[in-house]
């Protein structure tokens, strides 16, 4: 976590010409304006750090991934990642930037005890990447309208080193460094000020998340803080100048981010109305409260005296192999060879492919589902649209009770697959379907035949056992009875249920739908 300002990134959000678009998509509340931008620093998924040979493993004992260059003992000099240059390409790649074909590396000096060598390096002057812009999807909250489109437009991607950790003991009223994330490679991306609130904003980082986890460049745990949101939030009358901004720092959720943004926007709004000036400053969310709350105000300059990184030569970067015998440079060419299909596509493509609805195929790419639900179509007979809809409204939703991800499914799709079969030959109603999914997140070993014939579930199509039943219901529901015959179909569902009801739910609809026309015709 950054405890100095970062006056060289921030500054874009301070003197930046905001555009005539960025206008027009600022968010119109009770006469005012609403403008954010974000910068997002994602760690870099790589078995070492950015400039030195520890590891990077997360959870690791304290104090155990740090190498003398890490602890910035005297006469240590830092030695460039191949791997984390080659990370941000990609990234650069995927999010449309231009890759600078020269980068170089810059000091930025601020004292902290969390970062030994009193200075962090980073790309202040000539970053990895510029400009670029990236395609998301944004969900009404009430999900009465269809998802649309959007599009943010990014300023920069640099690679930078990250921070140590402070841990603090407020029983012994100590503090302790903890270096293991000294060091880790870190992609800071900064977007243009382009957002109008917190969900439009929480939808391009839940995007961004997914392609950074589809690359394989970041995991993406915001919870572990390998991906962190900084938010730059001001509002203003229209036709006005723009107004006094603040910065929500390190937050680490989708939904915090949402939540940090719309609050600020809020309190702008109230603290302006009350006649009140907006101090420029830093402040952190309380996820426990919903609010933010100040860390320190920005009126007083800091100089972090940048100055050329004097231990790195400038990092090039090529489309053609300038030297046969270097094979240690980073190609442009050879890294866009290795770049999978993105969310974007992948959304194309299922709605393609398989029919499916743009809401359904936004929860398969959000939820990590796609690669499942693939795999279980592969069995060429089976349904997609009801095979995902299985899977988005029951399977999902099975595991959602337990607090589990979907990646963490302990159903094969070889057990959901048997177990749809079962449903699409109508062995199974719907509502068992429903229960053996229950049995099977609880019991993973479990095999759906097996739990089906166990507790005699299988749906009974027997015509004589359910006429008896389909009787009571005509001879119970009168009511329903009669709106059948004025041309009223839909009410045959209740005398449906009500033999569902009595059936324990085994019922074969079509069966009972058929003898309840016949006893009422």
């Amino acid at each position: 976590m950054f405890r100095a300002r970062r006056a060289g990134i921030t500054s874009h959000f301070q003197d930046i010409s905001f555009t005539d678009s960025s206008r027009k998509n600022a968010r119109v509340e009770s006469g005012w304006r609403s403008v954010v931008g974000l910068e997002i620093h994602a760690q870099i998924q790589s078995m070492s750090k950015l400039f030195s040979a520890s590891a990077t493993k997360y959870g690791s004992p304290i104090n155990t991934q740090v190498s003398f260059f890490d602890a910035a003992l005297p006469g240590t000099l830092p030695v460039l990642n191949r791997e984390c240059v080659a990370a941000g390409v990609l990234t650069a790649l995927a999010l449309n930037c231009h890759v600078n074909q020269v980068s170089k590396f810059d000091r930025k000096h601020y004292f902290y005890a969390d970062l030994p060598a009193g200075y962090q390096i980073t790309q202040q002057r000539q970053p990895l990447a510029v400009g670029g812009e990236v395609d998301y999807m944004t969900v009404e909250p009430n999900r009465k309208l269809p998802p649309t489109q959007r599009k943010v437009r990014l300023i920069q991607l640099q690679l930078e080193q990250d921070s140590g950790k402070s841990l603090h003991d407020p029983t012994g009223h100590i503090s302790l460094i903890d270096l293991n994330r000294a060091g880790v490679g870190l992609m800071e991306i900064v977007t243009e000020p382009d957002f109008n609130n917190g969900e439009d904003a929480a939808a391009f980082v839940k995007e961004l998340q997914l392609i950074l986890q589809t690359l394989g460049t970041c995991d993406g745990k915001m919870a572990e803080g390998s991906l962190r949101v900084d938010a730059n939030i001001s509002v203003h009358r229209p036709g006005e100048p723009l107004g006094v901004k603040s910065e929500v720092k390190n937050i680490n959720s989708t939904r915090g981010v949402a939540k940090a943004i719309n609050f600020e926007i809020k309190r702008h709004i109230s603290e302006l109305e009350a006649g009140r000036e907006i101090v420029n400053e830093t402040r952190s969310f309380e996820s426990h409260s919903g609010k933010t709350v100040a860390m320190r105000d920005k009126e007083r300059l800091i100089d972090y005296r940048f100055m050329p990184e004097p231990n790195l030569p400038p990092l090039h970067v090529y489309s053609t192999v300038p030297d046969q015998t270097r094979p240690q440079v980073i190609l442009i060419d050879q890294v866009q060879a290795t770049m999978p299909e993105l969310p974007a596509q992948t959304r194309s493509r299922l709605q393609e492919q398989y029919g499916l609805s743009l809401s359904v195929v936004l929860t398969l790419i959000n939820e990590r589902m796609v690669s499942y639900f693939e795999t279980v179509m592969k069995e060429k007979t089976r349904d997609a649209k009801s095979v995902a809809n299985l899977l988005v409204n029951e399977l999902l939703g099975q595991l959602n009770s337990l607090s589990r991800t979907f990646p963490d499914s302990p159903i094969s799709t070889e057990q959901f697959g048997e177990l749809y079969d079962m449903f699409q030959r109508r062995e199974v109603s719907f509502d068992i379907v429903r229960k053996v999914l229950g049995e099977m997140s609880l019991h993973p070993d479990s095999n759906p035949r097996r739990i089906v014939t166990a507790n005699d579930w299988f749906q009974i199509q027997d015509v004589d056992r359910l006429t008896p039943a389909c009787e009571e219901a005509v001879q119970q529901q009168q009511r329903s009875v009669e709106e059948y015959k004025r041309g009223n179909y839909k009410s045959i569902r209740r005398l449906v249920n009500h033999v569902q009801r009595n059936m324990e739910h085994r019922a074969d609809p079509v069966v009972v739908i058929q003898i309840l026309k016949n006893l009422m015709d």
